[in-house]
């Protein structure tokens, strides 16, 4: 027992080494900074052009004109798209962990999909047309659809392998189902064209306070799921011999991801790209660990999210580009140059 106990200390509690450690640490404390002056940019630029004094008074005097579009629109913006900006990173994070596969997003796994499915099936069958009837039925398909993936993969025994297979059927399956039902009615189609693309625009106090919680549980479980899933890492053998329990670990991963990326494409519909990216490109600089990756995860992921959302703001005005289409637009080429790197060092 006593031999078991010191690899596990070691993997688990040992320090990273001081000159590997400052550069971590200045380049999150850079990446707040980043963050920071990114939620200023989103609170003073817009669709609808308004001055810094203008948008002063917005905030903190006037609650007239100014104060509707700053503070009841960019604001409530601002804080959805910073919210599930670090949800799609931690779940990207999470789900690239659990099946050991750098460009796996939270598409793999059917989520996004089971979420579509539920809004559409709620537009067209039940009459729903609120954002606000919306996010419970997104959230409850995304449940409902990682739950069946995980049974699926094989519940206790499910492996990587099991999970991607059952999530990339199930996917296929529903957006098929999806694009029948949009077909065949073309009242859900319109009101289902700008969820589906992803956007920011229906961002309300009542969206933000309803998929919170949420939010919340599943950032503090994936955050407490990093260090078991950095001993799963480095295969099953090596993880239960440092005294990680594989299946809870995996169902908990499954739960984690699940809740944020469910809550996440409930409020603003499936973002794509996001979770892909951001895990993929901080783990290039910080190197494996999760206890790191995860922290920038959740700082970068809304920087993208979020200078995604002001660009689409300011490419077509007075209209919007869903910014969806702008993480779409950045993260196709990004993509293709990950998958071609990747490819030329396995050569």
């Amino acid at each position: 027992m006593l031999v078991d106990s010191v690899p596990e200390q070691r993997a688990e509690s040992a320090p990273a080494p001081p000159t590997r450690r400052a550069p971590r640490s200045l380049g999150l404390l850079v990446s707040v900074a980043v963050l920071l002056l990114v939620v200023v940019a989103s609170i003073a630029i817009g669709a609808k052009e308004l001055s810094l004094e203008q948008v002063w008074h917005g905030l903190f005097q006037d609650t007239g004109t100014y104060g509707d579009v700053v503070v009841g629109e960019r604001v409530s913006r601002t804080v959805l798209g910073l919210l599930v900006g670090a949800a799609l990173g931690l779940s990207g994070t999470v789900l690239q962990a659990l099946t050991r596969n750098p460009l796996a997003d939270p598409g793999l796994l059917g989520i996004n999909a089971g979420a579509s499915a539920a809004v559409v099936t709620a537009i067209t069958f039940l009459g729903v047309t609120s954002v606000s009837g919306y996010v419970w039925f997104a959230f409850f398909g995304a449940a409902a659809v990682g739950a069946l993936v995980w049974f699926l993969g094989g519940s206790r025994g499910a492996t990587p392998v099991r999970l991607a297979l059952a999530g990339t059927a199930l996917s296929a399956a529903l957006f098929g189902y999806v694009q029948a039902v949009m077909i065949m009615d073309k009242a859900a189609l319109a009101r289902m064209r700008f969820w589906t693309v992803g956007s920011l625009t229906s961002a309300t106090n009542d969206t933000i306070w309803r998929v919170l919680p949420f939010l919340v549980v599943g950032m503090l479980l994936a955050f407490a799921l990093a260090r078991p899933l950095n001993a799963m890492a480095m295969g099953d053998d090596t993880a239960k011999a440092l005294g990680a329990h594989l299946n809870r670990t995996r169902a908990l991963s499954m739960l984690a991801a699940t809740v944020l990326c469910g809550a996440a494409t409930a409020a603003c519909g499936p973002i794509v790209f996001v979770g892909l990216m951001v895990p993929h490109v901080v783990r290039s600089f910080t190197g494996p660990d999760l206890r790191w990756i995860m922290p920038y995860a959740a700082v970068l992921s809304p920087v993208l999210l979020l200078g995604s959302d002001v660009i689409g703001r300011v490419v077509a005005r007075p209209s919007e580009v869903q910014v969806g289409i702008i993480t779409a637009l950045i993260g196709g080429p990004v993509f293709i140059h990950l998958v071609r790197r990747r490819r030329t060092a396995q050569l």
